[in-house]
This record gives structure tokens, C-alpha cells and sequence, in this order.
């Protein structure tokens, strides 16, 4: 085969690879499983930042040039990034390993696949190798400017007290004299907001919206966190964010209070929520979800027997789930899902055949049946939700089990 038509088919073959979602997640997932602090930030953060410097390393790979030649300004805002973040320099630099190391496994796997020569390979994972050396002293680079310039700033100071009052760990009591510096009172009570907010620039620009309400804020694990003197409300944000607001609480119970916050925000992100939601909205939700065996046992007991394959099932549970949700009202159910009330009612026999769920309307002299609507509801939306969790962990263990394994497994998080 001619020279130029091997590196033709390599080119095809990485820009094939840039462009597969498929490809993106089991990046994310390497460099989650190997830094546990990388993972403490959203996933939508890591996967930022990985498409992009997937998309340049792979552009690199197709057109080899001089490390000096090539553009990091992405490498050098990552590092900047984590640094505002308080990703350890340690950390960030395992997830960019993990993600690079998966990353030529699986451009090595797919070249031999479609036929490119193994020299051409060994000569494009030379090249690769040149750039992601370059690409880790940009990071290293963009990091410690970004260290440099926040230890020059009040912020910096501000953000370590909130993240030592927020987090887990073995800390001393920040001392009256920093509380007053950052503007907090040793015995007040501050409400602990949490928001979806992730990219420093744009955690910034709330910030300045937030600090009229009095308090201190700063990225917590990623996300613009912060101690508001007074609840904020929507006129505080911008349209697209969801900020997850406590109740008042004394400063020792605040990392507790996180922890829920922190909880209740990807349960309210799922439910397509977005401006101002307070925590106490969200309790049940939240509780539940810290029990995921639970509902694991309960789904076995109540839905065993409904097939998670059969898309006839889903819709009835899906209707379960919709009716719970509408006060067991048959005729705002079938409005909601656009259905005759007489499909509602027949989806419902369906399933109470074949569960043992109690969906009948109660009798007039039957017992609070809260705890039964409950567990019923919990049960089907476990059930329901139970695709997509399962897919990842499928795709966890091929990538921990097979680390050359092609490309070609599950997209996690999908369905």
C-alpha cells in the first residue's frame, strides 16, 4: 500500500475515533477511576475538557507536527481550571494519564482493524507520545500561573475557608478572626447554596450576583458553592442555573448540610429543574436515593417480574409512575401522557396483574395508605432508572477487565 494511502486511512480512522461519543465516555470513565479527586467534579466537567484535548491529540496524531509548533491554550486552561477548582496537581495529572494510555489503546486497536501497518502505527504513537509530553507541561504550566495568581488574592483565602467548613476531614475550627476576614459570623446562620455552575469564568459571574445576599463563595469539588447570609431567589440568577438552596444553619452543621446539597443537585438536574430549589423540596428524593440497596431489594420484591427488555413493560410502569405522581387522579394522569383515561385504567390492570403494587384507588374506609404509595413509587422509578445505571457498571467492568478491549462497548448513561 502506498505511503499516502496508509496515512490516508489512519487520518480517516482517528477522525472516526474524535467523533464517537462511545470513545469520549470510556475516556471520562479512565479518568475517573484512577483520580478519585478528578471524580469528585461533575461528569459534564470532565467531559469538557476531555473532548477537547481528545479532538487536538488525535488532530496532532493525523497531522504530525513539532510539539513547539502546536497550540495548548486548551492544556494550559485546564490546569488554570483545576487550580481554581482545588484539583490537586497530582490528581489531575493521573486523569490525564489514564485518558491518554486508554486513548492509544484504543487508536492502536481500531488502526490494526481497519488494516493501517504496524509501522505507521509505531510511528503515529511516537508522535503521540512527543505531543501528550508537551500537552503535561502545559497543564503543569497553566496550573501554576493560575496557583500563582489566586494565592495573590483574597479569593483564594476566602474559597480555603469554605472548603475547610464544607468538606470531610480531620479540620480545626477556622478562628474567629479568619471568619470575620471573610466576612462570616462565628455564631450566625448561613444558608449553603450549591450550584450546577462548573467553568471558572461563569462561577465568577455568579459569584458577583450572589454577594449582595452577604457570605462567602468559591468552588467547592467543582462547582460554585458558597454561605449566603439570605436565601437567594431567581432574580439572583441567571435563567439556565440550578442552584440548590438549605435552610439557615449554624456553621458546625454546614458540612453536613452540604453533603445533601451536594445530593439533591443531580437529582434535581435529572428532573430537568433549573433556577432556585430548595433543599427541603427535594428531601424525599434525596433520602432515597442514599439507599440504593433498599431499592434495590424492593424493586426484586415488587417488580421481579417485569421484563426491563420489554418495552410494553416500561410503559406500564412508566404510567405507574405518572399516575403516583398525579395523586392516583386518572384523568390528570392520562392528560399528562396524552392517553384516553380508559388506557390509563387498562395499563394499570396490566401491571397489578402481573406485580403485587397496590395502585387501586383507596376505599373510603381503608388505612393511610402514604408508606404503600411510597414504596410503589420508589419501586418503579428505581426500575425505570435501572438501564442506564446498569449500562455503566457494565462498561466499568469491560474497561477494568479488558484494557484493550475495542471501542465498540456501550454508550454509559444512555436509554
Amino acid at each position: 500500500m502506498p505511503a499516502a494511502n496508509r496515512s490516508a486511512l489512519l487520518r480517516e480512522v482517528l477522525k472516526a475515533m474524535s467523533e464517537d461519543d462511545r470513545v469520549l465516555d470510556e475516556l471520562v470513565l479512565a479518568a475517573r477511576t484512577r483520580s478519585p479527586e478528578v471524580a469528585r467534579l461533575p461528569e459534564a466537567e470532565n467531559r469538557r475538557h476531555v473532548q477537547v484535548l481528545l479532538a487536538a491529540g488525535l488532530d496532532s496524531l493525523a497531522r504530525p507536527a513539532h510539539p513547539d509548533d502546536q497550540d495548548f491554550a486548551t492544556a494550559e486552561a485546564l490546569g488554570a481550571d483545576r487550580a481554581a477548582q482545588g484539583v490537586p496537581i497530582t490528581a489531575l495529572l493521573c486523569g490525564v494519564q489514564a485518558g491518554r494510555t486508554r486513548a492509544v489503546r484504543i487508536a492502536i486497536d481500531r488502526s490494526r482493524a481497519a488494516g493501517v501497518p504496524d509501522d505507521v502505527i509505531l510511528e503515529a504513537v511516537l508522535d503521540l507520545d512527543r505531543y501528550t509530553g508537551a500537552l503535561e507541561r502545559h497543564i503543569v504550566n497553566g496550573y501554576h500561573a493560575a496557583e500563582l495568581q489566586l494565592s495573590r488574592t483574597t479569593r483564594d483565602v476566602r474559597t480555603r475557608l469554605l472548603r475547610g467548613l464544607l468538606l470531610p476531614g480531620d479540620r480545626e475550627p477556622p478562628r474567629a478572626e479568619d471568619l470575620h476576614r471573610a466576612g462570616l459570623r462565628p455564631g450566625g446562620r448561613y444558608h449553603c447554596v450549591v450550584s450546577d455552575v462548573t467553568e471558572p469564568s461563569l462561577a465568577r459571574a455568579l459569584e458577583q450576583r450572589l454577594l449582595g445576599l452577604g457570605g462567602v463563595y468559591g468552588l467547592v469539588e467543582g462547582r460554585l458553592t458558597g454561605l449566603a447570609g439570605r436565601p437567594p431567589t431567581a432574580d439572583d440568577l441567571a435563567p439556565d442555573v440550578l442552584l440548590v438552596v438549605a435552610p439557615g444553619a449554624a456553621l458546625a452543621e454546614l458540612r453536613d448540610v452540604h453533603a445533601l446539597c451536594a445530593a439533591a443537585l443531580p437529582i434535581a438536574a435529572g428532573q430537568g429543574l433549573r433556577g432556585v430549589r430548595h433543599l427541603t423540596e427535594l428531601a424525599g428524593e434525596t433520602a432515597l436515593a442514599a439507599q440504593p440497596l433498599l431499592a434495590d431489594l424492593l424493586v426484586d420484591s415488587a417488580l421481579g417480574r417485569l421484563d426491563p427488555a420489554d418495552d410494553f413493560h416500561r410503559d406500564l410502569a412508566r404510567t405507574a409512575l405518572a399516575y403516583l405522581d398525579h395523586g392516583r387522579r386518572l384523568g390528570h394522569t392520562a392528560a399528562a401522557l396524552h392517553l384516553h383515561p380508559n388506557t390509563v385504567r387498562y395499563r394499570l390492570d396490566r401491571l397489578a396483574e402481573i406485580t403485587a403494587l397496590p395502585l387501586d384507588e383507596p376505599a373510603a374506609d381503608a388505612r393511610s395508605t402514604v408508606l404503600d404509595t411510597l414504596r410503589a413509587w420508589w419501586a418503579l422509578r428505581t426500575w425505570l432508572g435501572r438501564r442506564s445505571r446498569d449500562r455503566t457498571a457494565r462498561l466499568a467492568r469491560t474497561s477494568r477487565s479488558h484494557p484493550s478491549h475495542e471501542s465498540a462497548t456501550a454508550n454509559p448513561g444512555r436509554g
